[in-house]
C-alpha cells in the first residue's frame, strides 16, 4: 500500500497535539474556521491509520466476529455526517444510497446490529476512498458556509458537525483495536504510528505498586465544562464517599502475572457468572494481547497494533471487565483486604489530582491524546499528583454500569448513542488511552462496553466498601416510548380496536400468500408480532433504535414495564405483555426486529408478499422515493398496505415532498390521488379506501382521537 504524508505530522511522528473547540467566544468567524481545521485534521488522522493495512484481507475479513471487517468503519464515519446532516434538514440529497445503507449500523453488538457478512457486498477500497473523499468536500463546504452564532448549543448546526467529528475519533480509537485483533501478517507498522521503545524485560525489575489514602468527601457527576458532549455526560449526580485506598499505578503485566501463574484463569471462585462464562468460552488463560506460553514466562511477548514485541512487564495489563475483577477478587483473598474496581464516582475524586483539561493542556499530564506513544509505555512513566496514570496510557475499568444521570435527555439526531447501553451489561470505562483524542480525553466523558470487550484498557484497584446498585429494566420513562407501548399493547379507548391488530388482520386476510412480510415503521411491534399469527417470518424495521429495543425485549421476555402521565408529574406503572394477547414463542421467533432508515433500506429486506407501512409516509423525508423504492422489494402480486392520516408537516417532509394536501396547477391534489398516480405503474389499487381509527393515550385524560386512511396495493 502506498504511504503518504501527513501535513499534522509532528517530528516526533505523532499528529500535532488537538484540543477539542469550546463552544463559546467572540468571534464567529474564527470559530468557523477552528471546526474546519478540527474536522480536516480528524479526516486525516482518521484515513491515516488505515495505512496502518497492508493486505486486502485486512479489509474484508472480521478482526472478531462481534464487529463488521474494517471496511465497514472506514465508510461509515464518513457515512455519518451525510446521515446525521440530513436527518438535521441541513442537506436535501445524499451522496450514494448504496454505501450509506450499508455502513450505517453495526458499530457494537447491540440487539439490532445486523452482522451477518452474508448480507454485504463490500465496495471495494477505492470505491470508499472516494466516497470520504466527496463526504470531505460536502463537510469542509457545509462549514464554510453554515450560519454560526456563539455559544454553539444542542440546536447549531455546527453541533452536527461536532456530532459527525466526536465520533470518528470515537472510531479512530475502536478501529486501531481491531486493527490489533487482525492477524499480524495483514498489517504493517507506520513511522507516524510510533510504539514506546522503553520497557523493562525482566519482572524483578518493575517497580511494586502500593496503595494510597485518599479522603473521601462529595462528588458531582456530570458536565460542565464547555466542549462538545454527548448527551449521557448531561445532568447531575452528587455522591457522598467514604476514605478509600487506591492503588498508585495502574496493574502492570508483572503484577498480574501472578495471578495467571496461581491459575486464575481456571479457578472459578475468581469469576462472576458472566466471567466464567466468557472465561470458558474463550478458553482464556491469559490476557487476549498477550502472545506465548504464561508457563514460559520469559518466552511471552506482546501483540501491538502493529507488531509484535518481548513483553514489557511495566506496562499496564490490558483486560477486559471480567478479568479485571477477577482479579480483584483473587487479590482480596490474598490479602484480606475489600480490594475491588473503583466507581465512576471514585474515579472522579482520583481524577481531581490532575488540573486542567484537554483544552487547557499546553502538554498533555500523560499519555494521552496522541501527545507521546502510538502504544502504551510503563506505569511509572507518567507521574500525576501522588499517583500515575490517573488519565491516559489505558483506559481504566470501573464498577459502574452505565446509565443517565437526573436531568438525562436523548439527543434527537443520535437516539441510539447512550440508551442502548443503560442495559446493566455496559460498564464505564474512564481516563483516557494512548489514542483517546478530541471528547474522549476529556474529564466528562463517559464510554462504557459490554465487560467482555477488548478496548486498550487496563484497571487499578482500590480498598474499598462502596457498593453501586445496578438498576436493570427500569421502567421505561421516554415519554414517546411509553407513549407507543401503550398505544400498541395497551388497554383500548372510547370502544376504538387496536390499531396495530386491526391493520395486521386486515393485510394478512387480504394477502393470498403468506411467508415473507415486512412492517416498516413497526415502532414497538405489535403489528409485527400480529402478522407473525399468519405469515412464516416477518421483518420489523423502526428508525428508532429505542423502540427496536423494547420490540426484541419483548420478545425475548415476554413483558416490559413503562410509566404513563396521568397528572402534572404523577405517573401510572404499566406493563405491556404479549402473552396477555395471546402471542407467544412461535410468533416471537418468526420476527426480526432491526433498525432501519425506510428511505434507505439495506438490499436484503426483499421477496416479500406483503409491506405494512403504517401511519409512515408524513413522517419521511421522501416519501415519493419510499414507494419508489419499496415496489422492487415485493413479489408479483404481493401487497402494498399504507395508512395515514396525511398529516403533512415541514417537520418530517421538506414541503416540497408533500405528497398531497397541496395544490397543483390551482387545483386541489389529496394525498390519495397522489399516490394513485405514483404507484399505477407498478400496482393496482386493490380495493377502495377505508377508515381505520386510532386513539393514542397522553394523560389519563386526555387522548388523541385520530382517523387513517387505509389503501390496499397489489404489485403487477
Amino acid at each position: 500500500m502506498t504511504q503518504v504524508s501527513h501535513p499534522f505530522a509532528s517530528p516526533e511522528g505523532l499528529p500535532a497535539p488537538t484540543r477539542t473547540p469550546l463552544l463559546g467566544g467572540d468571534d464567529p468567524e474564527h470559530k468557523r474556521r477552528e471546526l474546519l481545521d478540527y474536522f480536516c485534521q480528524t479526516f486525516d488522522l482518521y484515513d491515516s491509520l488505515f495505512d496502518c493495512l497492508a493486505d486486502e484481507r485486512a479489509w474484508f475479513n472480521k478482526a472478531i466476529p462481534l464487529r463488521h471487517p474494517l471496511i465497514f468503519y472506514y465508510g461509515h464515519t464518513a457515512a455519518f455526517f451525510v446521515n446525521k446532516l440530513l436527518a438535521a434538514n441541513l442537506i436535501d440529497r445524499r451522496l450514494d444510497p448504496r454505501i450509506e445503507a450499508m455502513v450505517a449500523i453495526g458499530v457494537d453488538e447491540m440487539s439490532w446490529d445486523d452482522l451477518d457478512e452474508t448480507h454485504y457486498d463490500w465496495p471495494a477500497v477505492a470505491e470508499l476512498r472516494d466516497y470520504r473523499g466527496r463526504v470531505r468536500a460536502l463537510v469542509c463546504d457545509f462549514i464554510e458556509r453554515m450560519p454560526i452564532a456563539l455559544p454553539i448549543d444542542w440546536q447549531s448546526p455546527a453541533w452536527v458537525i461536532l456530532m459527525g467529528i466526536e465520533h470518528e475519533r470515537i472510531h479512530l480509537e475502536t478501529s486501531s483495536v481491531l486493527i490489533r485483533q487482525l492477524p499480524l501478517a495483514w498489517v504493517q507498522p507506520q513511522p507516524y504510528w510510533p510504539a514506546c521503545t522503553q520497557a523493562r524485560h525482566r519482572r524483578d525489575q518493575v517497580p511494586a505498586n502500593s496503595l494510597l489514602p485518599v479522603a473521601g468527601g462529595r462528588v458531582r457527576l456530570g458536565k460542565q465544562d464547555a466542549t462538545y458532549g454527548w448527551d449521557n455526560e448531561y445532568g447531575e449526580r452528587h455522591i457522598e464517599l467514604a476514605p478509600f485506598q487506591a492503588s498508585r499505578m495502574l496493574v502492570s503485566n508483572a503484577e498480574y502475572f501472578p495471578f495467571v501463574q496461581a491459575g486464575g484463569y481456571e479457578t472459578r471462585a475468581w469469576w462472576d457468572d458472566e466471567g466464567w462464562g466468557w472465561c470458558q468460552y474463550a478458553k482464556a488463560r491469559m490476557p487476549s494481547f498477550w502472545v506465548g506460553d504464561p508457563n514460559e514466562p520469559e518466552q511471552l511477548q506482546l501483540r501491538l497494533m502493529t507488531e509484535q514485541v518481548p513483553l514489557p512487564w511495566d506496562w499496564p495489563a490490558e483486560v477486559n471487565q471480567l478479568e479485571a475483577a477477577a482479579f480483584c477478587r483473587w487479590k482480596a483473598a490474598q490479602t484480606g483486604l475489600p480490594i475491588q474496581l473503583p466507581s465512576e464516582g471514585e474515579w472522579m475524586l482520583l481524577r481531581e489530582q490532575v488540573p486542567g483539561d484537554q483544552p487547557d493542556w499546553l502538554e498533555a499530564p500523560g499519555n494521552i491524546n496522541l501527545a507521546r506513544f502510538a502504544s502504551s509505555c510503563p506505569v511509572d512513566a507518567c507521574p500525576q499528583g501522588d499517583f500515575f496514570d490517573l488519565v491516559g496510557n489505558v483506559w481504566q475499568w470501573t464498577s459502574t454500569a452505565i446509565d443517565g444521570f437526573e436531568g438525562f435527555k436523548v439527543h434527537p439526531l443520535y437516539d441510539d448513542f447512550s440508551t442502548p447501553t443503560f442495559d446493566g451489561k455496559h460498564s464505564l470505562i474512564k481516563g483516557g488511552s494512548w489514542i483517546s483524542t478530541g471528547n474522549e480525553a476529556l474529564k466528562s466523558s463517559r464510554y462504557a462496553f459490554r465487560r467482555h470487550f477488548f478496548q486498550h484498557a487496563g484497571f487499578r484497584y482500590l480498598v474499598s466498601r462502596y457498593q453501586e446498585a445496578i438498576t436493570v429494566n427500569p421502567y421505561e420513562t421516554d415519554a414517546l416510548v411509553a407513549q407507543y407501548l401503550d398505544f400498541q399493547y395497551g388497554p383500548t379507548h372510547f370502544g376504538v380496536a387496536n390499531y396495530a391488530q386491526t391493520l395486521a388482520s386486515l393485510a394478512s386476510e387480504l394477502c393470498s400468500r403468506h411467508e415473507r412480510a415486512l412492517d416498516i415503521g413497526c415502532a414497538t411491534g405489535r403489528a409485527s408480532f400480529e402478522l407473525a399469527r399468519h405469515f412464516q417470518h416477518v421483518d420489523g424495521v423502526d428508525y428508532s433504535a429505542r423502540f427496536i429495543d423494547v420490540a426484541l425485549a419483548l420478545a425475548s421476555q415476554d413483558s416490559f414495564r413503562y410509566a404513563l402521565p396521568l397528572e402534572g408529574d404523577l405517573v401510572e406503572y404499566c406493563e405491556a405483555r404479549l402473552s396477555s394477547h395471546d402471542l407467544g414463542r412461535e410468533q416471537a421467533e418468526r420476527v426480526h426486529f432491526s433498525q432501519g432508515d425506510a428511505c434507505n433500506l439495506k438490499p436484503k429486506y426483499e421477496h416479500y408478499d406483503l409491506v405494512l407501512a403504517s401511519n409512515l409516509i408524513d413522517r419521511l423525508r421522501e416519501p415519493a422515493r419510499f414507494l419508489r423504492d419499496i415496489a422492487p422489494r415485493l413479489r408479483s402480486g404481493g401487497l402494498l398496505v399504507l395508512t395515514s392520516p396525511y398529516t403533512w408537516l415541514t417537520d418530517y417532509t421538506p414541503k416540497a415532498n408533500w405528497l398531497g394536501g397541496i395544490r397543483e396547477n390551482g387545483e386541489a391534489l389529496s394525498t390519495h390521488q397522489a399516490l394513485q398516480r405514483l404507484l399505477a405503474a407498478e400496482f393496482e389499487e386493490l380495493c377502495p379506501p377505508r377508515d381505520v381509527p386510532f386513539v393514542i393515550r397522553e394523560t389519563a385524560r386526555k387522548h388523541q382521537h385520530t382517523v387513517a386512511q387505509l389503501t390496499v396495493w397489489r404489485k403487477r
